[in-house]
């Protein structure tokens, strides 16, 4: 994204991984945390934040000092070179952008054929193929650049929303629906959906993509990743409690993909149904457009400089250019949302997700007497993200195998892949050129 104009306020980068953040899981996949975790999910919310606050901590030390749009690829390629490694976790994000894109895909079409008493299989279908190719056209056309600058807003909006339903579920609150029903079992299921919950926070890492563009960065940076993560606990928390406390766990997870507009209706009747429905698809329309648009940025400068495995005489054509990382983006993705589900998809993103932020942690403690932060405390947070991702991959095992193995050819083809081949082709890395500025570096 290029810098033009007045660069972005706290409050606007902040918003813009609020926005991320929101639209990400908890219109998503509200409905499957419940069925893990029971009404035990308020719980599974701080557990994640808290999570989500370790390895902010990494991201707000690094991203005060490099200022760079490459966000953590830059912090790792600083602590660890030009290695296999770290090209490798490069195309991990990317392809987390990719299944991003069709987990914002299933959720539309879950939100929005209830709403029109169309949902059958065979148009869950039909509206995830046309909203993939309608987001990327927006793309194509540079359409997100408004959406860009109405981000503020619709983050407004869909706080608006979410505070509603919140005021409204508490006015109908049944307390017997919150009672925890205290047994190894309940607590099982607060751990495994705080660590799919994960993904519901992975948005403030979005604030170190766009750190060029923001005014002060090396003191806004840290402030809008710590603002951010503290919102959208506190939303996440208050919206679990206030469907809980609406409808019983069990009446919850029979509608799955669309359970906030579902539980809605006991306070707001068929208003909050259409109010929250209409929340939901605008809040992951929004996200979808930004992944869609990211992740094709992403993947063009992967394969020009030859981290993705793609003809490179195609890149340079004139017809194709930087066109060919929207269309391989958005194909990749539909081919996720076609032969995965939510669950499967959420998950994959959570642990690819996760081990991006441990290579942010590592890079972390590498540099910690450079950056700033206290060793002791990042080697604890190092220990827990592992455990996280320990705990994604048991349980992406048990619950589906077909996810599982589709997971680790991923990590296995992007570690191969540029160990015997792209790594040999690659350009010196863009990422490392640093100048001084303002007191923090600048990676361009």
């Amino acid at each position: 994204m290029e810098n033009r104009g007045k660069k972005l306020t706290l409050i606007q980068a902040a918003a813009m991984a609020v926005g991320t953040m929101i639209g990400a899981s908890i219109f998503s996949i509200f409905g499957y945390g419940v069925k893990i975790a029971g009404n035990g999910l308020p719980f599974s919310f701080v557990l994640s934040g808290i999570y989500a606050l370790m390895v902010a901590y990494s991201y707000a030390h690094m991203g005060r000092k490099f200022i760079s749009n490459a966000g953590p690829i830059a912090f790792i390629q600083r602590a660890f070179g030009n290695s296999p490694v770290v090209g490798a976790l490069s195309v991990l994000m990317w392809f987390s952008y990719v299944i991003s894109i069709a987990l914002f895909a299933i959720s539309f079409a879950g939100y929005f054929l209830p709403l029109i008493h169309l949902n059958y299989p065979i148009f869950h279908t039909a509206v995830e193929v046309l909203v993939i190719a309608l987001f990327g056209a927006i793309s194509f056309f540079g359409g997100s650049q408004a959406v860009g600058k109405l981000e503020f807003w619709i983050v407004l909006f869909k706080l608006l929303i979410l505070l509603t339903f919140i005021a409204a579920g508490l006015s109908v609150l049944h307390p017997g629906y919150l009672k925890p029903h205290i047994d190894s079992g309940y607590f099982r299921g607060i751990l495994n959906a705080s660590v799919i919950f994960f993904l519901s926070y992975m948005g403030f890492g979005l604030i170190t993509n766009i750190s060029e563009n923001i005014e002060n960065p090396s003191k806004n940076v840290p402030r809008a990743i710590y603002l951010s993560i503290f919102v959208v606990m506190a939303v996440y928390v208050g919206v679990s409690i206030a469907a809980l406390g609406a409808l019983p766990a069990s009446e919850i997870v029979k509608y799955a993909e669309n359970a906030l507009a579902v539980a809605a209706e006991p306070a707001l009747g068929k208003l909050g149904f259409l109010l929250l429905s209409v929340g939901a698809l605008v809040s992951i329309s929004s996200a979808l457009n930004a992944t869609i648009y990211t992740g094709a940025n992403a993947s063009y400068a992967l394969m020009r400089d030859g981290y993705i495995p793609f003809p490179g005489h195609l890149v340079e054509k004139r017809w194709m250019g930087e066109h060919l990382g929207l269309y391989l983006t958005c194909s990749l993705g539909l081919i996720f949302t076609l032969f995965f589900n939510l669950t499967s998809v959420a998950s994959m993103v959570s642990i690819i997700t996760a081990v991006l932020y441990v290579g942010v942690i590592l890079s972390h403690l590498k540099l910690c007497e450079y950056v700033g932060g206290k060793r002791g405390l990042i080697f604890f947070n190092l220990i827990v993200i592992t455990f996280v991702v320990m705990q994604i991959a048991i349980y992406q095992f048990k619950h589906s195998k077909v996810t599982f193995i589709a997971t680790v050819l991923i990590f296995a083809m992007s570690l191969i892949l540029d160990l015997f081949y792209y790594s040999r082709r690659r350009n010196v890395s863009p990422f490392i050129q640093s100048v001084k500025r303002g007191g923090a570096e600048n990676l361009s």
